[in-house]
């Protein structure tokens, strides 16, 4: 017997199945495989047409039958992970009334912005724990503003999970989990952020039902089950936002363990049951999955948009032929580049830094001695340091670090990226080889065996390695100050 799991992400679907006895990971596809389109009607636009999602959804999951020849009655539970921050409306039918509007859609900043000077700073900080910034509910407010007739047709707001699962069961219903990444959630009074709602003009009957992340949240029905090839009455056991789901795949739960990610951008998630607002401009908080009033779990969000992409970029334009070479060429060169820095912040504003566009910059480069191993050097510490940075802000809002645990994804991989930054935080990085669709597989049976069991699933099944903090850490922390000194100049220079 198997749970199925989704990610409904931006550039692909990835659909995969775990075995109900073990955990055991069975197989992932990817549906399509190329990238899907974003719709970028003006600049800093990006919208979705969300009946691709499910058209995706449902091929996945046939192609995964197909390919590890499963009947659909094997299939015992559901888990969806999903892209964050989207807004889906929908008429009383059901039906969408216009594309999503996406995470990195931009259209809403100065909504947000707004919102947060009015509402007042300290409001903000201490009952929704962000500002509203270019979240759901400011996309929803544009839309408002906008687009009125579109708005008179909606009936429910929904993120893009709560879509994909109203898909399979004609049920409109969404999280508490769900409504914090919106901004939708008051955390002092423990319910709908009304305040927002309010200030906004927004009437709280566009938020759906709210469902437990783990709990029976509702049931294929006759038309998802022949749309999607799954059973009718499979049941949809969880649902969570991406990267509360990528640290709920890597056993994150309790406060002091953190989750990182460095794929494209870079992603630290730690867990605290502090109700902290105090870096709510730099650090986004979110309810966690195992929140509820009486235990709260908050994940303290760091995004770092300068992280893989700097990497890749310099793949595509240095001349080599890989990875691996890249990696090869850094590890002729010393710790510190020989004072060669590389600042990676060159894939727009960044939230950490205040919202500042200072670009990717390549500093004190001599002709005479430096060479392409020195910049692949450069750009591995540079990322690293910047995590490291990101995380002296994460520790100044309270966090104390005792766990951290990454994917073995792109950036993690390389020996001098993970050294460096375990050296910097002074603490072991455990490397774990899942996905995100795996996590949602294997929590879809959280309902019904608990937290315990679905630990064995990762501790028995994905650990590879572990990178400990090097015992010469001096020249390190030399290199990071040096580093630090020259971002401080970069920033400067734009004020």
């Amino acid at each position: 017997m198997y749970y199925l799991g989704l990610d409904i992400g931006s550039s692909s679907i990835k659909v995969a199945l775990v075995e109900i006895a073990n955990g055991k990971q069975v197989g992932v596809v990817q549906e399509p495989e190329s990238e899907m389109d974003i719709i970028a009607l003006k600049n800093g636009w990006a919208e979705q047409d969300p009946k691709d999602w499910w058209r995706h959804v449902c091929a996945g999951i046939k192609n995964i039958k197909a390919k590890f020849n499963i009947h659909q009655d094997q299939i015992k539970g559901i888990g969806i992970a999903y892209q964050m921050h989207g807004l889906v409306l929908l008429d009383k039918q059901g039906k969408p009334v216009r594309n999503a509007i996406i995470w990195c859609d931009s259209r809403a900043v100065e909504i947000g912005r707004k919102a947060y000077a009015t509402i007042g700073e300290e409001n903000c900080k201490s009952r929704l724990l962000n500002s509203p910034a270019n979240f759901t509910a400011s996309k929803l407010k544009w839309v408002q503003e906008n687009e009125a007739d579109l708005y008179s047709r909606a009936h429910k707001l929904m993120l893009p999970g709560d879509y994909i699962a109203y898909c399979f069961s004609r049920i409109m219903n969404t999280t508490i989990s769900g409504l914090s990444e919106g901004i939708l959630w008051d955390f002092k009074e423990d319910s709908v952020a009304n305040l927002l709602l309010e200030h906004y003009g927004i009437p709280n009957s566009f938020i759906p039902d709210i469902v437990d992340t783990f709990s029976l949240q509702c049931t294929v029905d006759e038309q998802g089950a022949l749309e999607s090839g799954l059973a009718k009455g499979t049941p949809i056991l969880y649902r969570a936002g991406d990267q509360p789901n990528n640290a709920l795949s890597l056993n994150v739960f309790n406060p002091g363990e953190v989750a990182a990610t460095g794929g494209t951008s870079g992603v630290v998630y730690a867990v605290t049951d502090s109700l902290s607002g105090k870096e709510s401009t730099r650090v986004n908080n979110f309810a966690h999955v195992n929140y509820n009033k009486s235990t709260a779990r908050i994940g303290k969000l760091l995004n770092i948009n300068g992280a893989g992409i700097q990497y890749r970029w310099l793949l595509n334009n240095l001349e080599v032929g890989s990875y691996e070479e890249m990696n090869a060429l850094a590890k002729e060169i010393p710790v510190g580049s020989d004072g060669v820095c590389l600042i990676p912040f060159g894939n727009g504003a960044e939230r950490m830094l205040n919202n500042r566009d200072i670009g990717s910059r390549l500093l004190n480069i001599n002709l005479n001695n430096h060479h392409k191993g020195h910049i692949c050097r450069a750009a591995l510490e540079g990322v690293a340091f910047s995590f490291a940075y990101g995380m002296e802000i994460l520790r100044s809002d309270g966090i104390e670090i005792q766990t951290m645990r990454a994917g073995n994804d792109n950036l993690f991989r390389s020996e001098i990226f993970s050294n460096t930054l375990a050296s910097l935080v002074d603490q072991e990085i455990e490397i774990y080889d899942t996905t995100g669709a795996i996590g949602a597989a294997r929590a879809a049976g959280i309902y019904e065996g608990g937290f315990e069991k679905f630990s064995t699933y990762i501790t028995n099944n994905d650990h590879i390695h572990t990178f400990k903090p090097s015992k010469e850490k001096a020249s390190y922390v030399k290199a990071f100050n040096i580093w630090k000194e020259e971002l401080e100049m970069s920033i400067n220079s734009k004020k």
